[in-house]
């Protein structure tokens, strides 16, 4: 059971309160000064935007801020009940939580298989089951990069027109691969990212190109994962042993000619439900992710849960401040003790010292949006993973294996996080957005949540789905869970997404760069 409490609607008026023992509301739109906010008698004594807060009452220096019952912050100076509370007068600073690892776990309720979905995926040799249809190209260090982009750009939806089944031939470049340590996590995270991307079930081949003297040598890369054995849908070349750029670009293209003809045999069949795996995403967040996008996604992720499928929460700066809510809920106390690990070395050893957002600010766009600090973003970012229990927690890239709600450690970044999480093996990605976040991630499709009706109607051309309608009265958090969960069954079948049909994803391939760069 979630320590937040969700509401099916938000309550009617000009602001919204989320929970009794709530001392702030929400602006449902843009609050003038001297409006009556509730027949109380509470008056607005500043101007406040949509999905900014209230004081609901007078509230004291030092006292806690709470919204949906959660601490997110402290009053930095007496607040009088009907102004304006964000960050210029909310301070962030840490506090003590009950992890209570385990204390509510309750086990998932499978629904019986004769009433569990399915979906159209194509079904690979090895039983893994892909949503999309990919060639990838892959760069071992950024010096190939320019040769993976050139294999790929040459092959134009003319000159595939003769394999329908195939999505597109797809380059997969980063800025990694030298000038980095050696030993330890910074390779192992790269070598890990290459490899999940390189086994993912979206592609139907791949090509891995290396330039000949970096330190990611394609030899170590295939030895830390033999998975990797070069066959007829897996191939490497090394620029210096195959002439040069002009002939590697050229014994790319015939590589990848000579490989279309076993990928395009990959089509799509009824599969159950239990092999969609989603990463959750959300960007420029606002006041509303908590309210609309947010928690109905979550609503679909318990829904997807309950038919055996997979939900891979991450972004853990983004948990940070309320990780006691999923802490409590782990299916064990070893694995909510992964969890704090992660927080902690996040906290102690990354960023001391650093101006990053798990140690308070968070960007402009969130600020803008009505967000004051990292707990309120947290109290939002946190339901994307649902009600149920916590399975397992991953470090970035790692297989994830355990189904269920499970947890992978990455940055906020959301390029980086969904390189993370696909590399782990998600084969679609839900993201929730209110400032209006333009995202895609090949060979996975993306699908775009919105929080509010006038960001959904201004960018319609890039959101797949308007969860305003919760904020308008026109649907409730379940039975927009139920309409993302649909949606979500029919993007994994083939239908494509708005990022799709605008062609987004070539570009946001984005390996954590976690080490020293030398």
């Amino acid at each position: 059971m979630a320590l937040i409490e969700i509401r099916e609607k938000p309550t009617a008026g000009m602001t919204i309160r989320l929970h009794e023992n709530d001392n702030v509301v929400v602006a449902r739109s843009d609050l003038a000064i001297g409006a009556k906010l509730d027949p109380q008698g509470l008056v607005c004594r500043s101007q406040v935007s949509a999905g900014f807060k209230v004081a609901a009452r007078n509230i004291v220096r030092g006292e806690p801020i709470r919204k949906y019952n959660v601490v997110i912050g402290f009053a930095a100076a007496d607040i009088a009940a009907g102004s304006l509370v964000h960050s210029h007068n909310t301070e962030f600073r840490e506090f003590d939580r009950d992890y209570a690892y385990a204390q509510d776990y309750v086990p998932v309720e499978l629904l019986p298989e004769h009433e569990r979905a399915s979906f159209l995926g194509i079904v690979r040799e090895n039983g893994q089951v892909a949503t999309r249809n990919y060639v990838g190209i892959l760069s071992t260090v950024n010096c190939s990069a320019t040769v993976v982009h050139k294999i790929a750009a040459w092959f134009t939806p003319e000159r595939l027109a003769d394999y329908p089944n195939i999505d597109g031939v797809v380059a997969f470049a980063h800025g990694l691969g030298c000038g980095m340590e050696m030993t330890g996590e910074p390779m192992d995270l790269l070598r890990r990212t290459i490899a999940g991307y390189a086994l993912h079930a979206n592609l139907g081949a791949a090509l891995v190109i290396g330039l000949g003297c970096e330190r990611n040598q394609i030899s170590g890369l295939l030895k830390a994962h033999p998975d990797l054995n070069p066959n007829e849908r897996l191939r490497t070349f090394v620029m210096q042993d195959s002439g040069g750029t002009r002939k590697t670009i050229e014994a790319g293209i015939a590589a990848v000619k000579e490989m279309l003809p076993q990928a395009n045999r990959g089509t799509r069949r009824s599969v159950p439900a239990s092999h969609i795996s989603v990463g959750l995403q959300c960007g420029g967040s606002d006041g509303f992710s908590s309210i609309t996008a947010n928690p109905a996604l979550g609503a679909a992720m318990d829904l997807l849960v309950r038919h055996g499928g997979t939900a891979i929460l991450s972004e853990t700066p983004e948990i940070y401040g309320v990780e006691h809510t999923l802490t409590r809920r782990a299916c064990s106390r070893a694995v909510g003790e992964k969890l704090i690990e992660r927080i902690r070395w996040w906290k102690d050893v990354y960023t001391v010292g650093r101006d990053t957002q798990i140690n308070g600010a968070v960007s402009p766009g969130n600020q803008h949006g009505g967000l004051a600090n990292i707990l309120e973003k947290s109290l939002g970012s946190s339901m994307k993973g649902g009600t149920g229990p916590l399975m397992e927690v991953y470090r970035y890239a790692e297989p994830v294996t355990r189904k269920g709600f499970v947890f992978m450690d990455t940055p906020g970044f959301d390029p980086c996080s969904a390189t993370g999480q696909i590399a782990g093996g998600a084969n679609v990605i839900l993201f929730t957005t209110g400032r209006g976040s333009c995202f895609g991630a090949k060979p996975v499709p993306s699908v775009k949540l919105a929080t509010n009706t006038p960001m959904y109607r201004k960018l319609t051309e890039d959101m797949d789905i308007n969860c305003g309608e919760i904020l308008d009265g026109t649907a409730s958090v379940q039975s927009m869970g139920e309409k993302i969960f649909r949606h979500t069954l029919r993007i994994c079948s083939g239908e494509r997404s708005k990022s799709e049909a605008l062609g987004l994803g070539d570009h946001e391939f984005v390996p954590w760069n976690i080490g020293v760069v030398g």
